[in-house]
């Protein structure tokens, strides 16, 4: 019975730690991200997509995607701008567990475990950039597919880094239907590359 209780504290102080470190990375994101209008203009971008790629003629479908243009390049704009802001950050509070559950302190005890989240910033940054030039040269929807899971995969790391991959996993899954491998696999093969070395 003893033990029993020991490991009911125990699992008790150190779910309360891993909450505390999660509100610290929350808080630490969302001051980052304050200055900027990423989020409003990442809905905008997507909800646009959708729209566009209901439309049944080319031509009007053109004058959607045209019509979002501007927030396109203000995006990566204000992107790469959160990017360079976020470099400030020290390394200690960059980094990312790799591990699927958050664990308190996983990041200082296995240090081998973890990755930079100013680098992972870094790889989507350039993505979102390419996909709005289209390095690639893809039609309109291909580009406009291409850019969501640019975006998609950059708020999946941003909620991995908040809370977990797990976590963040299942966020994309509930509010995208979107599986994380898959948006691995719909982004640009440049980000796939980088990012994959970097999370593992």
């Amino acid at each position: 019975m003893d033990l029993f209780l020991v490991l009911i504290l125990a699992a008790t102080a150190a779910h309360l730690l891993n909450l505390q470190q999660q509100r610290r990375r929350i808080a630490l994101l969302a001051q980052q991200l304050q200055p900027y209008q990423i989020e409003r203009l990442m809905e905008t971008l997507t909800q646009g997509y959708l729209r566009a790629m209901g439309e049944q003629g080319d031509e009007r479908r053109q004058q959607v995607l045209g019509l979002l243009a501007s927030s396109e390049a203000q995006l990566s704009e204000q992107f790469e701008r959160f990017v360079a802001d976020f470099r400030r950050i020290p390394a200690q509070q960059a980094r990312v567990s790799r591990l699927p559950l958050g664990l308190p302190f996983a990041t200082q005890l296995l240090p081998g475990t973890t990755f930079d989240m100013r680098e992972v910033l870094e790889i989507h940054a350039g993505g979102i950039a390419r996909a709005w030039r289209n390095e690639a040269g893809l039609a309109p929807r291909e580009r406009a597919f291409v850019m969501t899971a640019e975006l998609l995969l950059m708020q999946h790391s941003c909620h991995w880094f908040c809370k977990s991959k797990v976590v963040a996993s299942a966020r994309m899954l509930a509010r995208h239907q979107t599986p994380h491998a898959q948006l691995v696999a719909s982004v640009s093969p440049e980000t796939r590359k980088a990012y994959l070395a970097l999370t593992g």
